[in-house]
């Protein structure tokens, strides 16, 4: 494989607005997400911005930035903008998209993402981790990844068979939240842009469930730790705490 890392970043954040510039120890939230980006060591590190303030921030720092349109849909399609610009020749043949709001991100499950993608099979990859405190079950801001994980019998990357707000499956047993963060074939990222928005990926509020309406495979690996998400005053607070510490 040759991964490439792209990192879709905004400032029209409606809860918290311009939070990739927001400050964490001295630096933008974005910075720092690029950084343990390139900590994981994969290949080289992008961002997909859409305003000129967010490319201006990530260069400062040393990083790579490209501006793309400002009025994309999602994440996916501004990566995809971006993958177009640094990579008409199509060397990568894997992305790995991070969100621009993960500033605690542990570099070592951005490497996991890779690795069900050893499978020819696969075409995206994703992530999950199991779920410990009760209150996240019925949580429907908590998104299960419905796989059937045995990790006591050495199966700790399968097939995802859904995605869902509700509690699924039912009855005893573990349930996975989601870490959304996706390793796609370059093939797979370009059918997946393609695509209309699905019914079940409207219903759930999921765009990951557009690609299974599609027939396209993803399988999760199980990590141990759900990366900090800013979406809020609160959350940048702890994020501030937690890199501070």
């Amino acid at each position: 494989m040759n991964p490439v890392v792209l990192i879709p970043a905004r400032l029209a954040s409606t809860r918290l607005p311009d939070k990739p510039l927001a400050d964490i120890a001295g630096k933008p939230m974005i910075v720092h997400v690029w950084q343990r980006a390139k900590e994981a060591g994969i290949g080289p590190v992008y961002v997909a911005a859409a305003e000129p303030e967010i490319c201006a921030a990530v260069k400062a720092a040393g990083g790579e930035a490209v501006l793309t349109r400002p009025d994309h849909p999602s994440g996916s399609d501004r990566i995809f903008e971006a993958l177009g610009e640094i990579d008409p020749e199509k060397r990568f043949d894997v992305i790995v998209n991070v969100q621009g709001d993960l500033p605690t991100l542990d570099p070592k499950i951005v490497r996991r993402a890779l690795e069900p993608l050893a499978n020819p099979n696969v075409d995206i990859a994703t992530l999950c981790v199991e779920i410990t405190r009760e209150a996240e079950r019925n949580d429907p801001n908590v998104v299960k990844a419905v796989a059937a994980l045995a990790p006591d019998q050495g199966r700790s990357i399968a097939r995802t068979l859904y995605f869902s707000r509700a509690t699924v499956p039912a009855n005893a047993g573990p349930h996975y939240h989601h870490v959304g963060l996706y390793a796609y074939r370059r093939a797979a990222l370009e059918r997946f842009v393609s695509l209309p928005p699905g019914l079940l990926e409207q219903r759930e509020k999921l765009e990951q469930l557009r690609a299974l309406e599609a027939g396209m495979r993803i399988d999760v690996a199980l990590v141990d730790t759900v990366p900090l998400g800013v979406d809020t005053p609160a959350e940048l607070e702890r994020a501030r705490a937690a890199l501070r510490a």
